[in-house]
């Protein structure tokens, strides 16, 4: 009975024409949208050339050098990484961070 009621809601909705518009369109004119403007250029430089007969130019400045807090820590975490006792970490990390 319900297979019945069931394939009788289905002829009856297929034969009332189209079920459903995804889409509803209004008559009228249609607006055309103008296209945006394109890009400008890219702007294209050309690389400064080295110089054959330059001497080289070299950066003398030492690199900085962290604190000493910041170096002691960090030589602890590394003798703790190595699987240093707790008593060797001390001396190693003095040794290290000097």
């Amino acid at each position: 009975m319900k297979r019945l009621a069931i394939c009788l809601v289905v002829l009856t909705a297929l034969s009332m024409g189209q079920g459903a518009q995804a889409q509803l369109v209004l008559p009228g004119p249609s607006q055309v949208v103008p296209l945006p403007s394109p890009p400008p250029p890219p702007k294209l430089e050309v690389p400064k050339m080295p110089q054959l007969d330059a001497p080289p130019s070299y950066n003398y400045r030492p690199l900085p050098r962290n604190s000493f807090g910041d170096r002691f820590s960090k030589c602890l975490e590394d003798a703790a990484g190595a699987g240093l006792s707790p008593g060797h970490r001390g001396t190693y990390a003095l040794r290290c961070a000097n």
